[in-house]
C-alpha cells in the first residue's frame, strides 16, 4: 500500500533534514522519495496523511526491553510488548534473554523467533545470554546463537561475576562480531539493597544500594573490553562515576557505547514519595547530582543512546512496598514524552534527541534502520511535540501498568507509527 505523508516537519539526523518535507512510501514498504515542500506530488496514493503542524521522525530503536516471552507471558508477550512499542513510537526493539527458559541455546532462541514471526507488529531482535541459564558458570553456544539470529549478547539482570569466564566470552564475541550489552552490578555488594543508599533510604528505613555496586563492574568491564577490542555497550547507566569512566574511556581507542533510561534522567531518590514498589527498579533511582550528570551526559553526547529497560510485571506482583516485590517498571509508552519534557530545549535539540532514540542505537545494531533516507524501510513516527496531557497507565497496550509516572503532566504525543510501511499504531483509533 502506497502512503503519502504531506506537510510534516521531518527531522532525520541521518540525512540532516530538519524542515517541511513530504514522504512517499511505495507499496513495498520502502521510502521511495522525499519531496521538497513545493514539489509536485504523486497522485492518488492508497493512504494520504496530512501531517501539517506535526513532526515526522525515523522509528525509534530500543536496545533494551523485556517481553517475558517465552515462559513469563502473564507479565508480557511478544504481541503485547510490540504493541506497546508501537504506541511509544518504537519500530525496532531488542529483547533481553532472561526469559524462562533463558535464551542460551538455538532451541530456546527458536521458540522466541517463532513467536516473533507470528505475533510481533514491530521489528523484534533477540539478544542471547552470555552463560547457560545466566548462571555464570558455562558459556552459551554463542556461535550457534549468532548463526540463528541474535544481534547481541547480554547477561541482563545479572553480571558475569567470574572475570576469567567473562574474558573468554568477550574474546568469542570479538571473533563473532557481536556486541556485549553489559548489566553492571556487583551482586555480593548489593547486600539485600532495594533502593539507592542515601538520605531517603534512611528515612524510609530501607536497605540501600551504593553507587559502587554499578561502578566496580563498569570499571572492570571497560578495561577488559578495551584490552580485547570487543564492542561493549553499558546498559542503564545511573551514576556520576560511570559517566566519568565512559568519558575517560572514549579518549582512548575503545569500542564503547552506553544508554540512559528515562526514569533515571527524570527522577531521583528524593522524588520517591514513600514505600511504593513502582519506584523500585534496578539500578535504582540515584541522587539528584547523579540525575544531573546523566542529563548532561546525554546532552553532550558522552552517552549517545536512550533505552527504556521496559520491565513489565503483573499488578499482583507489584502490590506492596519495596521489600518482596520485583525490580522494574514499564517504559516503552512513556519514554518519548518524558524525553521531550525533561530534555528537549534544556539539554539538547530535537535532532539530537531523535538521534539518541533512533539513529545511534540503529548504528550499533547495524540494521540499516534509524533513517528516513530514500531507499530505507518505512519505519516512521508522526508526533506532536507540543501536546500536553497526563500519563494514564490505563491506556497502556503493555500488560504491565507498573510505572511511577501515572498522572505525570508531559508533552509529546505519538500520533501514528508505521513499521515497514504498515501502520501499527494510530492514536485516533486508540482513543475510540
Amino acid at each position: 500500500m502506497s502512503i503519502l505523508i504531506k506537510n510534516g516537519h521531518l527531522v532525520d539526523p541521518a540525512t540532516g533534514r530538519d524542515d517541511i518535507f513530504h514522504v512517499y512510501v511505495n507499496d513495498k514498504g520502502v521510502i521511495e522519495k522525499i519531496f521538497d515542500k513545493d514539489a509536485k506530488l504523486p497522485e492518488n496514493p492508497d493512504e494520504l496523511v496530512n501531517a501539517c503542524g506535526k513532526y515526522v521522525f525515523p522509528g525509534f530503536v530500543d536496545l533494551h526491553v523485556h517481553f517475558r516471552d517465552p515462559g513469563l507471558t502473564y507479565k508480557e508477550t511478544i504481541k503485547t510488548g510490540s504493541l506497546a512499542a508501537a504506541h511509544g513510537g518504537y519500530t525496532t526493539v531488542c529483547t533481553m534473554p532472561n526469559t524462562k527458559p533463558v535464551i542460551d541455546s538455538v532451541e530456546h532462541l527458536q521458540m522466541e523467533l517463532d513467536t516473533i514471526k507470528k505475533d510481533a507488529v514491530v521489528n523484534v531482535l533477540p539478544i542471547g545470554s552470555m552463560t547457560v541459564g545466566e548462571d555464570g558458570k558455562e558459556l552459551s553456544d554463542l556461535a550457534g546463537l549468532k548463526k540463528a539470529g541474535i544481534v547481541a549478547v547480554s547477561e541482563d539482570g545479572k553480571s558475569v561475576m567470574d572475570s576469567v569466564l567473562l574474558y573468554r566470552g568477550l574474546q568469542k564475541l570479538k571473533d563473532l562480531g557481536l556486541p556485549f550489552f553489559d548489566h553492571c552490578e556487583d551482586k555480593p555488594l548489593v547486600r539485600g539493597g532495594v533502593m539507592n543508599e542515601g538520605r531517603r533510604s534512611h528515612e524510609l528505613g530501607l536497605p540501600g544500594i551504593t553507587d559502587t555496586v554499578e561502578d566496580v563492574i563498569a570499571a572492570r568491564d571497560i578495561l577488559l573490553a578495551r584490552e580485547i577490542g570487543v564492542t561493549l555497550h553499558l546498559c542503564h547507566v545511573s551514576t556520576r562515576a560511570s559517566v566519568e569512566m565512559i568519558r575517560l574511556a572514549k579518549e582512548f581507542d575503545t569500542k564503547l557505547s552506553a544508554e540512559i533510561c528515562p526514569h533515571h534522567f527524570t527522577l531521583c531518590d528524593a522524588d520517591i514519595p514513600g514505600d511504593i514498589s513502582n519506584y523500585k527498579m534496578n539500578p535504582p533511582l540515584r541522587s539528584r547530582a547523579d540525575r544531573e550528570a546523566l542529563r548532561r551526559a546525554l546532552g553532550d553526547g558522552t552517552v549517545e543512546m536512550i533505552a527504556t529497560d521496559h520491565a513489565p510485571h503483573s499488578d499482583e506482583e507489584k502490590q506492596g512496598g519495596f521489600m518482596g516485590t520485583p525490580f522494574g517498571i514499564t517504559g516503552l509508552e512513556t519514554s518519548f514524552p518524558l524525553a521531550v519534557t525533561e530534555l528537549l530545549g534544556k539539554y539538547m535539540t530535537l535532532p539530537e534527541l531523535i538521534k539518541r532514540m533512533s539513529l545511534a542505537p540503529a548504528k550499533l545494531l547495524k540494521t540499516g534502520r534509524g533513517s528516513l533516507a530514500e531507499g530505507s524501510p518505512a519505519d516512521i513516527v508522526i508526533a506532536d511535540i507540543n501536546e500536553e496531557y497526563e500519563i494514564d497507565p490505563d491506556t497502556f497496550l503493555s500488560k504491565g501498568h507498573n510505572t511511577p509516572f501515572g498522572g505525570f503532566k508531559v508533552r509529546g504525543k505519538i500520533l501514528a507509527t508505521y513499521c515497514g510501511g504498515k501502520k501499527v499504531y494510530d492514536d485516533k483509533e486508540a482513543r475510540r
